[in-house]
């Protein structure tokens, strides 16, 4: 315990540092995460089948391979095409990686939803767009947001693996700390706490979001 009191007050200005680009390598991949999801999710629910050829390979593909490989399959195949910091190359290679995820949870969320009430938003005139934009999507974006939490925290614990790509986030600041300190069990332990207590700040945020929405809808999520 004296050990690990030691590593965290030694470097507690790097492991903060480094905490602000795990939060940043997290916010900025989930909400291109996001734009991707909803966008494979309409591909997914489209009558074309051009576009759901491409919406079911995508998280076919994406589902079934591993991150790591993904991450650095994508990562080489990104710096092949346009010279980027690693930083963006593993935000992109997360982004397209939960993307897959997101859209699934978008597509049961949208297919939950009442078929009658488009019907009825198109006997009232309004274009499938507006009425996807104006009834469904509200009511599938509420149903969503538990899952959309969950996956918010795997994407948050999945930016873990951008330090191999040499970015100095937590673990790729843990791993740069052991390599000196010759305590690996330590250091380790101490970015552990540092991942539990964003956790624990996610999951608090996700609940209030939760409850937000209940209470709005009048304590029903619909």
């Amino acid at each position: 315990m004296v050990n690990i009191y030691q590593i965290f007050i030694q470097n507690i200005t790097a492991f903060l540092e480094a905490t602000v680009i795990t939060l940043k390598l997290t916010s900025i991949s989930l909400l291109l995460a996001m734009f991707i999801g909803l966008v494979i999710a309409f591909f997914k629910i489209s009558k074309n089948r051009i576009l759901y050829s491409i919406a079911q390979l995508y998280i076919t593909v994406i589902r079934g391979t591993p991150l790591i490989v993904q991450l650095m399959f994508l990562y080489f195949g990104i710096i092949k095409i346009v010279v980027l910091p690693a930083f963006w190359a593993g935000t992109l290679a997360l982004a397209i990686h939960a993307g897959a995820y997101i859209a699934e949870i978008f597509r049961g969320a949208i297919q939950s939803i009442n078929p009658g009430q488009m019907e009825a938003a198109r006997s009232l005139g309004m274009s499938r767009s507006l009425a996807m934009k104006r009834i469904i999507m509200p009511q599938a974006f509420k149903r969503a947001v538990p899952s959309l939490g969950n996956q918010f925290i795997i994407g948050l614990k999945d930016s873990s693996l951008v330090a191999y790509l040499g970015v100095p986030e937590i673990y790729g600041t843990a791993l740069y700390e052991q390599a000196s300190n010759f305590m690996p069990f330590e250091t380790y332990m101490v970015a552990g706490m540092y991942y539990l207590v964003l956790v624990i700040i996610f999951t608090y945020l996700v609940s209030k979001l939760e409850l937000k929405l209940d209470v709005e809808d009048g304590g029903r999520v619909s």
